[in-house]
């Protein structure tokens, strides 16, 4: 039984009626419209992986319908209805973006075939949409990729934090652990969605500017001063402010961000009046706040205050269960942004990556599949593909890489390719092909490592 979802679109009422019978029998969850503009709809509602569209229909027709839907979501298989011999229309249809055509009247095996067909090419992006409904359920938020029960009570954490009243929020995490993607899932959540969710790096800011920053001032209030400027507090009223990395502030700095923390009122430079805003500040630091409280580089008072509700975002190593499913919402985004059309991931990448420690975290898996994307020809992610300076940092922790294990003193990576790419060509007596084989990589790949150390 298959979880796929499939809208069918056809103003006919018995064409839509025969074909959600049929696929409801083969297990497919199927939703109808009788018109373009109520596909449309459905498109944004259900999230369909395919969509069986009829080309001839009354007002949007199914060349217009195919263009907007594929606007909303360039990564949907639409598979197009149309009479038998109408070519020169189906022709016209896949110009457009139609990865297939059934025709009137149905052989429903060749309608199975196709949509098990179109399943088979979109593997990833069906397993990313899937990913985008579950969350959505959760938070109502797909900027997360999450399966994970770590991640998923910090989810939950965010949730009950977004629905109350509470002013401050404090998230402490590793650099590339989504701190600021929780921030915005708490503002997405709360009734102040409807406002701006304003950033701010406190590692950036001067202390000769952070008041101009945060308050902004008044024409005239210093030379450069030709015309009123809002600061990021006034910017961000009634909605969110988040001030990353408020760690790494000087203590005077620190001064000043907890008057404004404390009362949520300020005057812009060169003004003589108090403005008061309503906004919610969510605080953001990959370090310790204790042990800086202790040594005396943390304000105490300023610690107190913002950590009304806090919460720890934990690195991926310790939810290796997100690692895969991030990897496929990321390989899904840069097939889009690429144009490219990688559809698997070999079982040495699942592998490497699951146990991979990953030190940078979501942002370093995020750039090492953005990497590995832009030189990709294949439509199969191999470990050939990945950054050389992945399979080395995973050297230098200590991360046997199939089946090598690092001694004590260390080893150049170099020379380990270098004896496993001539260990190979003396296994397969010379063969090119082969000895490619029996590292899991391309003939291609195998003769530029060939290259590269001087066998060529």
């Amino acid at each position: 039984m298959s979880e796929a979802r499939i809208l069918v679109v056809d103003d006919e009422y018995l064409i839509r009626w025969t074909l959600q019978q049929g696929l409801a029998k083969e297990g497919y969850v199927v939703f109808t419209a009788e018109s373009g503009e109520e596909a449309l709809v459905k498109l944004e509602e259900e999230a369909p992986d395919i969509v069986l569209l009829d080309i001839k229909m009354p007002g949007m027709d199914g060349y217009e319908f195919l263009e907007k839907a594929l606007r909303v979501d360039p990564g949907l298989v639409l598979i197009m209805i149309t009479a038998y011999d109408d070519v020169a229309r189906v022709v016209k249809a896949v110009r457009l973006g139609a990865f297939d055509y059934i025709t009137k009247p149905f052989d429903f095996d060749h309608v199975y075939l196709s949509i098990r067909r179109a399943l088979e090419a979109s593997q990833i992006k069906r397993e990313v949409k899937h990913l985008r409904r579950e969350q959505k359920h959760q938070i109502g938020s797909d900027y997360i990729v999450s399966v994970s029960q770590e991640m998923n009570r910090v989810l939950q954490v965010a949730a009950k934090i977004a629905g109350s009243d509470t002013s401050t929020v404090l998230l402490q995490g590793e650099s590339g652990t989504g701190k600021e993607l929780i921030a915005r899932a708490i503002h997405d959540q709360s009734k102040r969605n409807n406002k701006p969710f304003v950033t701010a790096n406190c590692a950036g800011f001067q202390e000769a500017l952070l008041e101009n920053e945060l308050c902004g001032h008044e024409r005239g209030a210093f030379t450069d001063a030709k015309e009123v400027k809002k600061g990021l507090l006034e910017t961000a009223d009634g909605g969110t402010l988040f001030l990353d990395e408020i760690g790494d502030m000087s203590l005077g700095l620190q001064a000043r961000i907890l008057r404004l923390v404390e009362y949520r009122n300020f005057r812009r430079i060169g003004g003589l009046k108090d403005i008061e805003v309503d906004v919610r500040i969510v605080t953001a630091t990959n370090k310790d706040l204790i042990k800086l409280k202790e040594e005396g580089r943390f304000r105490e008072d300023l610690f107190y205050r913002i950590n009304v509700a806090s919460m720890r975002i934990p690195p991926l190593r310790e939810r290796s269960a997100d690692i895969l499913p991030l990897t496929k919402y990321f390989i899904q985004k840069y097939n889009e942004d690429f144009h490219k059309n990688v559809q698997e991931i070999s079982k040495g990448v699942e592998d490497f990556f699951v146990g991979y420690k990953w030190p940078g975290n979501v942002r370093e898996l995020k750039n090492a599949v953005e990497r590995a994307m832009i030189l990709i020809e294949e439509d199969v992610l191999q470990m050939e593909h990945l950054p050389i300076e992945i399979l080395g940092q995973a050297s230098r922790l200590g991360k046997p890489i199939e089946g090598i294990h690092i001694p004590p003193e260390g080893i150049s990576l170099e020379k380990v390719e270098e004896a496993l790419v001539k260990q190979a060509l003396k296994i397969a007596e010379g063969n090119q092909t082969k000895a490619a084989k029996l590292l899991d990589i391309s003939r291609d790949a195998f003769r530029y490592r060939m290259q590269k150390i001087g066998l060529l």
